[in-house]
């Protein structure tokens, strides 16, 4: 099946730029989105960050202000991380983890490991898939990745929540009144 030959293809292949091969000078809000749409591997539209995205990340404390209209190395770095997370967690989940890995380690160090897990992670699904699947053994494939991400999906939460409670950050995951 062609369409599975070329998702495989893409998901081998697509990933950001690493840390040294960030933008070395500060780019505006509109050269960042540019760079964002390009950074991570999107299939699709409305994927990607918008300018107001980026500002309600720096309102909700995930992301830091712009040094001026600016934005240096770490924010694309966590903006690149950011588009991944948010297809899975939410804006306080990401906080947790962002925060811990502050306190952790340097940026450039956080983002060589969420480089290192993205890579391993889209390699996995790539391998999972066959590009000799029949139309009749798409629904299993379909079933299968969905199931995976469920059970992902309910290991990160538990996971985290044992993380912000171990870290004493388990006052971010809480609703605010």
């Amino acid at each position: 099946m062609e369409e599975l030959a070329e998702l495989k293809r893409r998901l081998m292949e697509a990933r950001p730029d690493s840390w040294d091969d960030l933008p070395d000078i500060p780019l505006y809000m509109d050269q960042v989105v540019s760079y964002l749409s390009r950074q991570m591997a999107c299939f699709g539209e409305g994927e990607g960050l918008t300018p107001a995205m980026i500002n309600n990340y720096i309102k909700d404390g995930l992301l830091e202000r712009a040094n001026g209209k600016k934005y240096g190395q770490e924010h694309l770095a966590y903006l690149t991380a950011i588009c991944a997370l948010k297809q899975v967690m939410s804006v306080r989940e990401m906080k947790v983890l962002t925060t811990v890995g502050r306190e952790m380690r340097a940026p450039d160090k956080q983002f060589d490991y969420f480089c290192k897990y993205l890579d391993q992670a889209m390699s996995d699904t790539a391998h999972r898939l066959d590009e000799n699947t029949t139309d009749h053994d798409l629904p299993k494939l379909v079933l299968e990745l969905a199931m995976r991400s469920y059970a992902n999906m309910l290991a990160c939460h538990q996971a985290l929540g044992i993380l912000a409670q171990r870290t004493g950050h388990e006052d971010l995951l809480k609703k605010k009144k």
